[in-house]
């Protein structure tokens, strides 16, 4: 069976108290969109949207565009990232829209991204500063958390496995609670009638994914990203270091490396990116893709499918990161010099399975 294509979609874009405060008011991922600059010859930046433009996620046909545009992709869910500290929530109103208006009619699901946020000094002598910590609170507090989101895991669209509702966690090896939050969510769902749920978290080294799955995750998604094959690393990371250019990587290296090093094993799915290209947020303390383009990611989607294929385990989902990461480059929505280029590409790689 073919696997269903997700894809992470990041609800930042729209004004919040807490981005005011520690930013300045007004503050989205946009503003660190269109100040990007270019930081050596053939550097793609600064990466201006096209069809959707500088979106606000308050708008709802804005979100019912997006919806659309997943369809003509290919994508079969969205995989909102939710925000959640210990009863305090951010970003929580595209999502809490969503949910109450019934539009768009379009599969979701979510993913906690329970990891703190910190104002990076991007200098090794000054510490980060803290803005806001990831502590949990026990089971009153995992009950309150479900209870918060109970109506959307009622809700029709939602995203189930097996007649599971799945739910990520991004950070499982910084939860120290993660098996006892996990117990209180299941025996929760299925009092309301739900089922249960299909917890997903991800693995970045190969050694991740038997802890992950000693943990009891039902789905491990193995993100590669990072495990490079390159010896121009090296010389890319001195650059880095000395602070004369950010960390470059090969989109094709990347490819290469994650088809040769992804595990025909039961319980994992793919995590793959179109680009990646953190300059926006971090200047040249940041890291990026060279060569990447949507043939190439296209062409990516393709091998992996076959790949996927031939496998003896069947995987559930592919995970897309993402829909509209902007400022880190990973994002599918057209922009002014590919336009439609990475949703058409996508469409054609699935369509050929």
């Amino acid at each position: 069976m073919k696997p269903k294509i997700f894809a992470y979609y990041l609800p930042q874009y729209h004004p919040f108290p807490e981005n005011d405060e520690w930013w300045g008011k007004g503050f989205t991922e946009w503003t660190n969109v269109v100040k990007a600059r270019k930081l050596f010859p053939g550097h793609y930046q600064p990466r201006i949207p096209a069809d959707l433009g500088f979106y606000d996620l308050r708008v709802p046909e804005v979100r019912q565009a997006q919806a659309q545009l997943a369809r003509e992709a290919g994508v079969d869910c969205f995989c909102y990232w939710h925000y959640w500290f210990n009863g305090h929530k951010m970003m929580e109103r595209p999502f809490e829209e969503v949910v109450k208006s019934g539009k768009p009619d379009f599969p979701f699901c979510l993913s906690w991204a329970n990891h703190s946020w910190y104002a990076k000094t991007w200098n090794k002598d000054i510490p980060d500063r803290l803005l806001i910590e990831q502590t949990y609170g026990g089971e009153e507090e995992y009950t309150a958390h479900f209870n918060d989101l109970l109506e959307a895991f009622r809700d029709k669209r939602y995203m189930r496995i097996d007649g599971k509702l799945v739910f990520g966690i991004y950070d499982a090896f910084g939860f120290p609670d993660i098996r006892n939050f996990m117990t209180v969510w299941n025996r929760l769902a299925k009092e309301h009638g739900l089922g249960g749920f299909h917890f997903f978290g991800q693995a970045y080294k190969k050694h991740q994914i038997k802890e992950l799955q000693e943990m009891d995750f039902d789905t491990v998604l193995i993100d590669y990203t990072f495990l490079r094959q390159s010896a121009n690393r090296w010389f890319s990371w001195l650059l880095l270091k000395l602070h004369l250019a950010p960390q470059i990587m090969s989109y094709p290296d990347y490819i290469d490396t994650y088809l040769n090093n992804y595990p025909d094993l039961p319980g994992v799915a793919p995590q793959i990116i179109s680009s990646w290209d953190h300059t926006p947020r971090s200047g040249m303390r940041g890291s990026l893709f060279v060569r990447n383009t949507p043939k190439r990611f296209g062409d990516f989607v393709d091998r992996l499918l076959k790949k996927l294929s031939t496998h003896r385990n069947a995987t559930p989902f592919v995970m897309i990161k993402s829909w509209n990461e902007w400022g880190e480059g990973n994002y599918l929505e057209p922009d002014q010099k590919y336009g439609k280029e990475y949703i058409q590409e996508l469409r054609k790689a699935i369509d050929n399975h």
